[in-house]
């Protein structure tokens, strides 16, 4: 805590601090107008010095990929071994930026692609993505929208997100709605009480999610008075991205418990970063320490194939190892899903340990996190349900209104009773 107090007099140039300039510390908006952006300011405020040929790498690095760090994110990184903290890993450029790998993509996610109007993702069924802002607290190294970073000239308009509402009035079958950019939370409060107040209007929107960085790169951002806007929606969660223990700090913490405390269900995505997180005890850690700031894990995802980010990316068996290190060895609500968001947009795929050994007609052989192996046999006189979509004379008393046969795709579909596919065909 020390060293963050001596960093804030450098940064601050104050050599007491006094209520002035600890309220300047701690607002918001004085955080990104003195957001860092250049080399010269990490090497002054860290106390260190590069070398004239590898300024001038990471300058390369710099017009490629802008930066920029908050002095709140920034004073968390240890300046005596700032080459090895993950802080700095995450936040300042790294020259293999510049290395360009074969399997490297502009969008590997595929979501221009999967974009019927601007600013909508549509993949899923019943839920779309909603680009409300490219502008983020912190431009981190590890981003996988990279393409983005910075683009101020493609901020959505009024009029695209005018689109972008219009588009989900008219898909009924979207009843899930995740705000995401750049962060949301870069926006006034008021612009973001304007896209939450739409978006109540739409009945069949029944829930919205926000993911945002600010809890983790500028806590300051959560303010009490918007929290008590957002303590109106009672049908909103907000997702952030922790990737350390490190970055769970008391500022955190006070920004986490303003929310869950209106009631917000908070969850947790974090990015498996090689020579950040990668290992087992690390993330074990992380997740506990989640919880306990009332932080639910969702996902682990393994590091996408954006331009620049080979340096980060680890084997998909070292994110297997730290799931085997999760399950069993802390409390089940801690243990996120491991994914794979597939490249050219084929969406999140779990990825897990085997726990199932084998299977016969009445047995499954099972392994649990020790390595015990065990039977469970399966019941002698069990009779599914034939589904022929009469939902309104089942016997399970499922009254459904409407039913999209158009979500029954992939295996799901040959799995269907009503559905005569028998294979799958590659297409394109």
């Amino acid at each position: 805590m020390k060293e963050r107090i001596d960093f804030i007099h450098l940064y601050m140039d104050d050599k007491k601090l006094n209520e002035e300039s600890l309220s300047k510390w701690t607002d918001w908006k004085w955080q990104i107008k003195n957001s860092i952006r250049k080399i010269e300011t990490v090497e002054k405020v860290l106390g260190i010095s590069f070398s004239e040929n590898k300024k001038n790498k990471l300058q390369e690095t710099l017009n490629a990929f802008p930066m920029a760090i908050t002095p709140y994110y920034m004073s968390l990184i240890d300046p005596n071994d700032y080459e090895n903290d993950p802080v700095f890993k995450q936040a300042f450029p790294d020259i293999r930026e510049l290395n360009k790998s074969n399997a490297d993509m502009l969008d590997p996610l595929a979501e221009e692609k999967d974009s019927p109007i601007t600013g909508i993702t549509h993949r899923y069924p019943d839920r779309v993505l909603f680009h409300v802002s490219n502008l983020c607290a912190m431009y981190c190294r590890h981003c996988t929208r990279k393409r983005k970073v910075g683009d101020r000239d493609s901020i959505p308009c009024k009029s695209d997100l005018i689109k972008g509402f219009e588009y989900i009035k008219e898909h009924t079958e979207v009843r899930d709605v995740l705000l995401s950019g750049g962060d949301p939370f870069m926006l006034p409060d008021e612009h973001i009480i304007f896209i939450l107040d739409e978006l109540a209007k739409i009945d069949h929107v029944e829930v919205v999610r926000i993911g945002t960085r600010t809890p983790v790169v500028l806590p300051f951002r959560i303010t009490n008075k918007l929290v008590d806007a957002l303590s109106k929606y009672d049908n909103l969660w907000i997702n952030t991205h922790f990737n350390h223990p490190k970055e769970l700090t008391m500022e955190a913490k006070t920004a986490i418990k303003k929310l869950t405390k209106v009631g917000i269900p908070m969850g947790n995505q974090s990015v498996l970063l090689a020579d950040v997180n990668d290992c087992p005890r690390i993330m074990k850690k992380l997740v506990q320490k989640l919880v306990r700031f009332r932080v639910r894990p969702y996902y682990i995802y393994q590091c996408d194939l954006s331009k620049g980010l080979e340096h980060f990316r680890t084997s998909v068996g070292k994110g297997i190892e730290i799931m085997e290190n999760l399950r069993g060895y802390t409390s089940g609500f801690a243990v996120p899903t491991y994914v794979i968001d597939a490249p050219g947009g084929g969406g999140k795929i779990p990825v897990a340990p085997n726990y199932i050994i084998s299977w016969s007609t009445n047995k499954i052989i099972l392994r649990n996190y020790e390595g015990v192996i065990t039977t469970y046999q399966e019941p002698d006189c069990y009779e599914h349900n034939y589904c022929d979509l009469d939902c309104a004379n089942c016997n399970l008393q499922l009254k459904m209104d409407t039913l999209h046969n158009s979500e029954m795709v992939g295996i799901n579909k040959l799995l269907a009773d009503y559905d005569d596919t028998i294979n799958l065909t590659p297409v394109g």
